[in-house]
């Protein structure tokens, strides 16, 4: 059998994860990515949450991990070799610094990079920012080094006073090197004005380029010394290349870089496809559900359970039936991958194994029939299939004779409900639709078709058999009624099963349409209600702001009546009763108004 992971596309999945990947070592766990332990896929679940709420950089793993195979081969590292791989580690280090705060999944993993400021110190010391070995390096190349400069220096000193001396042998006035010697350029008929040893000569054979005896001795030292500077050299090499092999935390480092590689990676998926974190139950409940390698998906939501272990889809070709079986089949490896699924919720049971028989995977090797290659998968489930199973079938029965094939699927079908696996099966048989029809275990569910459109809609109807549409397309452009009733009346009991389940339909969608008209009602009223309620309570509000605006009006004039009767009462008690009664009566006028 096709491997289901090729069955249900999960490479192109590793292909987009690798992608997102920003490392060659994170790329290869994408591409190599499979089904892992559940709680290993629970753990990939929360640090991919994690990763997409706290992005970070990464170093380049990629040039550590061909550095640190090379060291343990045996292999001396050129300088920028060492240098990329100090780096790298380096900025692991950092890293893990930067997440060990978090005190979360992607600390821990952080927790597995090693300590190399051993190695890193001794990089330090020995090379420069370009990778070169520095004097410092060792005390011997020191001393090689201090006695190469003055040596070079003179060398160089004694050619350009020679020059200086016979300026009409030299073409121009440098020194190069020859057979790594230092020599000057002689003009071919000035050699004897110019003792010394031919080196080599240029292409027209008018320049000849010469060591002169007074020199040959310093660069015979001079040669000398470059040898033990390289072999000194290669020595620091060679020993920081060790050092690199026998850093027992880089494996760690290693392994811990491209997981955090792979989890970014996956985070930068879900958020590029709209996938959701799954959680693993007892059930499968999606909602929203959708395939993530279809452009513009059109979501559904099913669930399968003890009550409703097997779902039995039908409905008319490209109709979304093997893309629906795919979205179910290819959102559990996600999840026991470690990855997000495509739905908006998703609970997932674990299954011990997915079983999938989808597509035409006749097998040229064994020389089967179409049919004969289904049987042999359905032998399989039949066989080695568990309650813990998860089982897809595309299209059973087909590729056999309608009326054998549809008692064939039956007892297929009985038997998978006995050993009480869940999954999704699609069928174009008539019967299997009737079997299914309240039948416990078992719901017939079927792709919705816009019959004014004449078109798929790719949407799943749960409780609905599906149908050809041969008739309702007929009917919708308009043939004859007389035709069509006869038509009726030719088919056989399957037939009718059809034409009944078209007329079913129908009512159907006159009900669905009679619903929503319902609803749209009921949403109009509640809305006038909810906006009658804000009225009336504008309005209290209101009544009773305005009702405190009076009470305080009234209470600031009594305080004022009260204010004058105060002061009459104390004029008529001080002054002229007469005046002190006029002011009394002016007062009672007043607010007589």
């Amino acid at each position: 059998m096709r491997d289901v992971l090729e069955v249900l596309e999960f490479p192109r999945v590793r292909a987009l994860l690798a992608e997102r990947a920003k490392t060659p070592l994170g790329r290869e766990r994408a591409l190599a990515l499979a089904p892992l332990s559940r709680e290993e896929a629970e753990r990939r679940h929360q640090l991919t949450q994690e990763a997409q709420s706290y992005p970070y950089a990464l170093p380049e793993a990629g040039a550590l991990r061909e550095a640190y195979q090379k060291a343990l081969s045996g292999g001396r590292l050129s300088g920028p070799e060492l240098l990329r791989a100090a780096q790298a580690l380096e900025g692991a280090m950092a890293l893990k610094r930067e997440l060990l705060p978090l005190e979360n999944a992607l600390s821990q993993v952080a927790a597995a990079i090693g300590d190399h400021t051993p190695f890193l110190e001794r990089v330090k010391r020995a090379l420069d920012e370009e990778g070169a070995v520095k004097d410092e390096a060792s005390p011997h190349l020191l001393q090689i080094r201090r006695e190469l400069r003055p040596l070079r220096q003179e060398i160089l000193d004694r050619l350009y006073a020679l020059m200086d001396r016979h300026r009409e042998a030299f073409q121009d006035r440098f020194v190069t090197l020859r057979r790594d010697r230092y020599c000057v350029p002689v003009k071919a008929g000035f050699a004897q004005k110019v003792p010394g040893i031919l080196l080599d000569e240029s292409e027209s054979g008018a320049t000849l380029f010469l060591e002169p005896l007074s020199v040959v001795k310093l660069n015979n030292r001079l040669q000398a010394l470059r040898l033990k500077e390289e072999e000194e050299v290669n020595r620091i090499l060679r020993e920081l290349s060790e050092r690199l092999a026998g850093d027992e935390g880089v494996p760690g480092t290693l392994e811990a870089l491209a997981l955090l590689d792979l989890v970014q990676a996956q985070a930068a998926l879900a958020k590029d496809l709209g996938l959701v974190r799954p959680r693993f139950g007892e059930r499968y409940e999606l909602g929203e559900a959708f395939h993530p390698l279809i452009p513009n998906p059109v979501k559904n939501s099913f669930a399968l359970d003890e009550r409703t272990r097997l779902i039995l889809i039908s409905g008319p070709n490209m109709g979304g039936k093997t893309a629906l079986l795919k979205t179910l089949g290819l959102a559990v490896l996600m999840a026991q991958a470690g990855l997000f699924v495509g739905a908006k919720k998703a609970l997932l049971a674990w299954p011990d194994r997915v079983f999938a028989d989808i597509g035409d995977e006749q097998s040229l090797q064994e020389s089967l029939s179409t049919f004969a290659g289904h049987l042999k998968r359905l032998k399989e489930m039949l066989e080695e299939a568990t309650p813990q199973s998860l089982v897809l079938i595309d299209e059973l029965g087909s590729g056999t004779d309608p009326e054998e094939g549809a008692a064939l699927s039956q007892a297929i079908l009985e038997a998978l409900l006995e050993r009480g696996v869940k999954g999704m099966v699609t069928t174009h048989l008539s019967p299997l639709k009737a079997f299914a029809q309240g039948r416990e275990g078992i719901q017939n569910a079927s792709m919705r078709f816009d019959l004014e459109a004449l078109r798929p809609t790719y949407e799943l109807v749960l409780g609905v058999p599906g149908r050809s549409y041969a008739l309702a397309i007929a009917r919708r452009l308009s043939l004859p009624e007389a035709v069509l009733r006869r038509a009726e009346a030719i088919l056989p009991e399957g037939g009718r099963l059809e034409a009944l389940l078209e007329r079913l339909e129908e009512e159907r969608l006159r009900l669905e349409e009679e619903k929503r008209r319902l609803e749209e009602t009921l949403a109009r009223a509640e809305a006038l209600r909810r906006e009658l309620e804000r009225r009336e309570a504008d309005y209290q509000k209101e009544r009773e702001a305005r009702l405190e605006a009076l009470e305080a009006e009234v209470r600031e004039r009594l305080l004022a009546v009260e204010a004058e009767l105060k002061a009459i009462r104390e004029k008529a008690r001080t002054e002229s009763k007469r005046d002190a009664l006029r002011e009394l009566m002016e007062l009672r006028a007043r607010y007589a108004k």
